[in-house]
C-alpha cells in the first residue's frame, strides 16, 4: 500500500516499512504520530483521491530517531565593495518510520 501524506505543511509519500525525514516533531523517540491528512491511497488495484484529504484514512507512524541535516551554507557577495559573509544553517529533523497505512473500509 502507498500514501502520500502532509505532515508540517511538507507532503510526504511512502510505504509500509519506510524511513522518512520531516521537519522536527515534539514527540520523542518510540512514540507513535498518526497523520490523519492523507491525500491519497494506493492499493494493488484501488486508488482513492481526497478532496483534499481521503475520509478515514490515517498513516500510523513510530519515532525512530532526530538530528541535524547537512549543513546548508549561506555566501553574500558583492563586487568592488569588499563585502562577503558566510553563514550556515543546519536544520532539525525527525525520523519517521510508517508501520501502517489504514484505509476508511479496514
Amino acid at each position: 500500500m502507498y500514501a502520500v501524506f502532509q505532515i508540517a505543511g511538507f507532503q510526504y509519500s511512502g510505504e509500509e516499512g519506510a524511513l522518512l525525514k520531516v521537519p522536527r516533531q515534539k514527540e520523542n523517540k518510540g512514540d507513535r504520530i498518526d497523520i490523519t491528512e492523507v491525500l491519497l491511497v494506493k492499493d494493488e488495484d484501488k486508488v482513492l483521491v481526497g478532496t483534499p484529504f481521503v475520509e478515514g484514512a490515517k498513516v500510523e507512524t513510530e519515532v525512530v530517531g532526530a538530528g541535524k541535516n547537512d549543513k546548508v551554507l549561506i555566501y553574500k557577495y558583492k563586487r568592488r565593495t569588499k563585502y562577503r559573509r558566510t553563514q550556515g544553517h543546519r536544520q532539525d529533523y525527525t525520523q519517521l518510520k510508517i508501520n501502517k497505512i489504514v484505509t476508511a473500509r479496514e
